[in-house]
């Protein structure tokens, strides 16, 4: 007897792609908003780069919004969806090895919060490895193409 496994997530069921939206939809809520606070504050957010000794502050600032908006709402309506994950998987792991070093903390509370955000990081990481992996579901602009 032969198993034969869906290799993309345009062979699962309704319930399943259904799941997949909301899935993607409750994901990048926060990216978006993240992204659009960057733009609102951009010079806040430069400084905020800047004091983890980065270069050009402003320019990263301003990617780090276009990032989370436009990556976001790539996910949200499933167009380029793989592609947008990966990005966004990129993305939240340099923010979790650049702003969340717990490791350079001593400890305390402090620590333990950087910590807790690291993890939160890789686990949304995660997230966007598994949506890469299978991508939107039928309830995407990707999945109406056959992408």
């Amino acid at each position: 007897m032969s198993t034969s496994y869906a290799s993309d997530a345009r062979d699962t069921s309704p319930a399943a792609d259904a799941a997949l939206l909301i899935g993607r939809i409750v994901l990048i809520v926060m990216f978006v908003f993240s992204g659009v606070g960057k733009f609102m504050d951009i010079a806040g957010t430069a400084g905020y780069i800047a004091s983890k000794g980065l270069p050009m502050p402003s320019v990263l600032a301003a990617a780090a919004g276009l990032a989370e908006v436009a990556g976001g709402l790539m996910i949200a309506i499933g167009w380029q969806t793989r592609i947008a994950a990966l990005g966004l998987l990129v993305y939240t792991v340099l923010a979790a090895y650049f702003f969340h070093d717990f490791w350079h903390l001593p400890e305390g509370g402090e620590r333990m919060s950087n910590m807790i955000h690291f993890l939160k990081n890789m686990s949304i990481a995660g997230a966007f490895l598994m949506l890469a992996g299978v991508g939107p579901g039928r309830f995407a602009l990707d999945g109406r193409s056959g992408a």
